[in-house]
């Protein structure tokens, strides 16, 4: 986790720093759902590489917004989750769709 002292004073530039990413968005908005492995979420999010997967996923466990779980079989099956931090991000993501919804429709109309 990213210690208080490393954060930006702004509370915007906070959230922004932990998921401002295209692909973190994108990981949150597929994990509201459910669970997902490793190749699950690279076949869904088109074009994003493997590397950047890897650091998305790797960074958001460190921030605590999302949990890893090895099941200890073989082969080893991986998932990923929302902790109950990432799960208190639902809102935010939320109101983003509803937003980008209703720019759409607004877009449209013209």
């Amino acid at each position: 986790m990213i210690s208080k002292k490393d954060l930006p004073a702004c509370p915007v530039a906070t959230t922004v720093q932990l998921i401002g990413s295209k692909w973190k968005l994108l990981i949150l908005r597929n994990l509201l759902a459910r669970a997902w492995r490793f190749n699950e979420l690279q076949k869904s999010l088109e074009g994003i590489s493997q590397k950047i997967l890897t650091d998305s996923l790797r960074s958001m466990e460190t921030d605590g917004i999302i949990i890893r779980t090895v099941y200890p079989e073989v082969p080893p099956r991986v998932e990923y989750s929302l902790s109950e931090l990432g799960e208190s991000m639902r809102p935010i993501l939320a109101s983003m769709e509803l937003w980008g919804t209703a720019y759409k429709e607004l877009s449209t109309s013209e």
